[in-house]
């Protein structure tokens, strides 16, 4: 297959890219690692009159410690690199494990974070971790900016807020509590497919018992969710199995899988719920010290 016809430019800032996508009126794409885009384009389901290449903007690419803990991350930030940044395997090491079960090393290498968000696929990795880490969302056009928390931003199964003349450019993790103990689970049918379903926990401890707790999932609804009443069930609780038999079946109550070629919609549900059990296992374990 063979894209269809379309002009193409290369900015080396972002104001320059602004104000081509301002310019398009509607009929630009912005061109990043590519990994969904150009299937898409091959496939002719995008046909857009010109495609802006931002890989030359270095001032999107970057991560920087924030004073509370947190990260600032720029929007061409590579996959690969929030994998193996020290830098993140510090401050938030569930993104870095999460990293390593997205599709292959080659598409890694290419895939940005500010791509990732903005295809909101609802089986993907970086929209769940958006999710779990209350990330603040970046937006900039010849308008002015905005800043969206994930509920605003991811709308539906690969709709995002982004408006046809706005750019992601920089996505805020607020910091951790010290010792928050954290889990990322994930089953896919191979090494690099879609997830079947994939979950996130982060469990903060005081006295024994659970004072904050984050459950995330991914791959059993129209988008990535955080689920409430999971959360409110473990505050002020331990992981003991009463509690593990709550949140699983809270969690199982809302999401809202689908039947494709691959699984069905129940065992999707079923599948959640494992995946939640033992990822509270295992950030309960983190959260009281013990390496996993």
């Amino acid at each position: 297959m063979k894209p269809p016809k379309f002009d193409y430019s290369r900015p080396s800032t972002v104001a320059e890219a602004l104000q081509m996508l301002a310019a398009a009126n509607g009929d630009a794409k912005i061109l990043a690692g590519g990994q969904s885009l150009v299937p898409m384009l091959n496939f002719r389901l995008l046909n857009p009159a010109l495609l802006i290449d931002i890989n030359r903007i270095a001032e999107l690419q970057f991560l920087r410690e924030r004073p509370d803990g947190g990260l600032a991350i720029g929007a061409l930030t590579r996959h690969h690199t929030l994998e193996t940044s020290p830098l993140v395997k510090r401050l938030f090491p569930m993104l870095s494990a999460a990293m390593a079960h997205v599709a292959h090393l080659a598409i890694r290498n290419r895939g940005t974070i500010g791509g990732s968000i903005t295809h909101a696929d609802p089986a993907t990795e970086l929209p769940l971790m958006m999710k779990l880490l209350d990330a603040r969302i970046r937006l900039e056009s010849v308008r002015g900016a905005r800043t969206l928390d994930p509920d605003q931003f991811f709308l539906g199964s690969l709709t995002s807020a982004a408006e046809e003349d706005e750019l992601v450019t920089e996505i805020e993790l607020p910091g951790l509590p010290a010792g928050a103990g954290w889990a990322f689970e994930e089953v896919a049918r191979r090494a690099g497919d879609f997830a079947l379903a994939a979950v996130g926990v982060i469990l903060v401890v005081e006295g024994g018992k659970i004072a904050e707790a984050r459950v995330a999932v991914a791959g059993v609804d129209d988008t990535q969710l955080r689920i409430d009443d999971a959360e409110t069930i473990l505050y002020g609780e331990t992981c003991d199995q009463p509690t593990l038999d709550a949140v699983v079946e809270a969690v199982r109550a809302t999401v809202q899988p689908t039947t494709d070629l691959h699984v069905s919609a129940d065992y999707r549900r079923h599948l959640v719920g494992v995946l939640v059990r033992r990822a509270l296992a295992d950030a309960w374990r983190r959260a009281n010290g013990e390496t996993l």
